[in-house]
C-alpha cells in the first residue's frame, strides 16, 4: 500500500517557522543567563567559571561554523535546522538534570553545536522563503526573532526561578517543550535539500568581489555581539549590586530591557539603508560602551538602564545592518556559508569578550574588568566606522569613474 505523502507548509509558514527556530536558538543562548547567580550561590562557582560556562556556548558554536559552516548549501536548510534543533532540545534536558559545574559546560556546548547547525540554515531560509517585497526586512525580522527569543528567555526564566519551585529546572522544561515545537514545525516544511551536491569541509571566504561588504557585516555584527557578551556575562552580576536584590524576576527584567529595545528597534529600522545601520549601530554601541564603564564605576542603576537602552539600539542597528549586508551581497548557492563566516567571526570576538571579563573580574574586580574590556570595545566600533569610510570612499570612485 503507497505511504500517503506527509503535509508540507507553503512558503510563508516555513519563513514563520525559520524566525521560530532564530528565536529558540537564541532562547536556548539566553536561558542560563538569569539563573548564573544562583549557580554560582548554591555550587561556589567564581565569576571565571560562570563566564566560562557562557563561553564554552560560542566556542562549540565556532567549531561547528568551522567545520560545517556550509553544510546547509549541501544538505538543504531543513535538514541542518532539524539536527540543529535536535541538539537544542537535548541540551535542555542535560540542563534540567544538571548537578555541577560539568553539566553546565556539557549543557552549554550541546547548545553551542546545535545553534551552529540552525543558525545559519534558518537565517539564510528567512531571506528566501520571504513573502515580503522589501529584502531588509527579512534581515530585521531575523534580529526581532533572535532578540525576542533572548527577551522571552531572560524574563520566563528570571520568572520561573523566582516565583516557582525547581528553578534550576522548569525554564529549560519550557525550553525543551519549544524545541519539540520548532521540530515539528521544520518537519514539516518542504524538502529543499540539494541533491547530487556532496559537502566536504572547506575555508569559509567571501569571493572576490564581495570581501568589503562581507567584511563590514562581519564587523558589525561583532560589535553587537561583543557588547552584548559584557551584557549577559556579567549583566546579572551587576544587575544584582546595583540593585542589592536578589530577586530573579526583577534581575531577568532588568536584563530584558536591553533586548526588548533591541526588538522595538528592528522593526522599526527596515527601511534603513544597510550601510547608515550599520554606522549608527556603531556610534550607539560606542556610547553604550562609555555608558556602561560610567555605571559600574558610579554603581548608579539609572546608568545602568540607559546602558541597557542604548546598548540595546546599538545592537539592533549593527545586527541588523550587517546581516542586511550579507543578504544583498551573497549569491543564493553561498548564502550559508557565507552567513556562517560572519556568526564565526562574530562569535569568537563574543567567546574572547565573555571569557576575558570574567576572568579579569575574578582576578581584580567587577569595576577594574569594564574598565579593562570597554576601550577594546571601542576600538571595536571606531573600525566598523573606518569600514564604512572605506566603502563610502569606494563608491564615490566608482561614481567618478562612471
Amino acid at each position: 500500500m503507497p505511504r500517503s505523502p506527509r503535509p508540507v507548509l507553503g512558503r510563508t509558514a516555513t519563513f514563520w517557522s525559520s524566525a521560530v527556530v532564530l528565536a529558540l536558538s537564541l532562547w536556548a543562548s539566553g536561558a542560563p543567563s538569569v539563573l548564573y547567580p544562583v549557580y554560582a550561590a548554591d555550587w561556589h562557582l567564581t565569576p571565571v567559571i560562570t563566564t566560562s560556562v557562557f563561553g564554552t556556548y560560542p566556542v562549540a558554536l565556532l567549531a561547528v561554523l568551522l567545520l560545517f559552516g556550509g553544510i546547509s548549501d549541501a544538505i538543504g536548510r531543513r535538514r541542518a535546522i532539524l539536527i540543529g534543533v535536535a541538539l537544542i532540545g537535548i541540551a535542555s534536558a542535560v540542563f534540567a538534570t544538571a548537578s555541577g559545574a560539568p553539566s553546565l559546560f556539557i549543557g552549554r556546548a550541546l547548545q553551542g553545536v546545535g545553534t551552529g547547525f540552525a543558525l545559519s540554515a534558518a537565517s539564510a531560509s528567512l531571506v528566501e522563503s520571504s513573502p515580503f517585497r522589501s529584502p531588509r526586512l527579512a534581515s530585521s525580522l531575523t534580529t526581532a526573532s533572535t532578540s525576542g527569543g533572548l527577551t522571552l528567555s531572560l524574563v520566563v526564566s528570571g520568572v520561573l526561578a523566582q516565583f516557582l519551585p525547581l528553578p534550576l529546572v522548569l525554564s529549560y522544561l519550557v525550553l525543551a517543550l519549544l524545541s519539540a515545537v520548532a521540530l515539528v514545525l521544520v518537519a514539516l516544511t518542504p524538502d529543499d535539500s540539494a541533491t547530487g551536491v556532496r559537502f566536504a569541509p572547506r575555508p569559509l571566504r567571501p569571493a572576490p568581489g564581495i570581501r568589503l561588504p562581507i567584511a563590514i557585516a562581519a564587523v558589525s555584527v561583532s560589535i553587537a555581539y561583543a557588547v552584548g557578551a559584557m551584557f549577559l556575562s556579567l549583566g546579572a552580576q551587576m544587575a544584582r549590586e546595583l540593585t542589592g536584590t536578589n530577586d530573579l524576576a526583577v534581575i531577568g527584567a532588568l536584563l530584558g530591557i536591553s533586548t526588548i529595545v533591541i526588538l522595538v528597534t528592528s522593526l522599526l529600522i527596515s527601511r534603513v539603508p544597510a550601510l547608515a545601520s550599520v554606522t549608527t549601530g556603531a556610534l550607539a554601541s560606542l556610547a553604550a560602551v562609555l555608558l556602561m564603564a560610567l555605571a559600574a564605576a558610579s554603581g548608579s542603576l539609572v546608568l545602568f538602564v540607559a546602558w541597557c537602552v542604548v546598548g540595546g539600539v546599538g545592537y539592533g542597528f549593527a545586527f541588523t545592518g550587517g546581516l542586511a549586508l550579507v543578504s544583498r551581497a551573497a549569491p543564493a548557492h553561498h548564502r550559508g556559508a557565507t552567513l556562517s563566516l560572519v556568526y564565526l567571526v562574530s562569535y569568537l570576538v563574543q567567546a574572547v569578550t565573555a571569557v576575558g571579563a570574567g576572568a579579569i573580574a575574578t582576578a581584580v574586580g567587577l569595576g577594574e574588568a569594564v574598565d579593562l574590556v570597554a576601550p577594546l570595545l571601542a576600538v571595536l566600533c571606531a573600525l566598523g566606522l573606518a569600514l564604512v569610510g572605506v566603502s563610502a570612499a569606494a563608491s564615490r570612485r566608482r561614481a567618478a569613474t562612471a
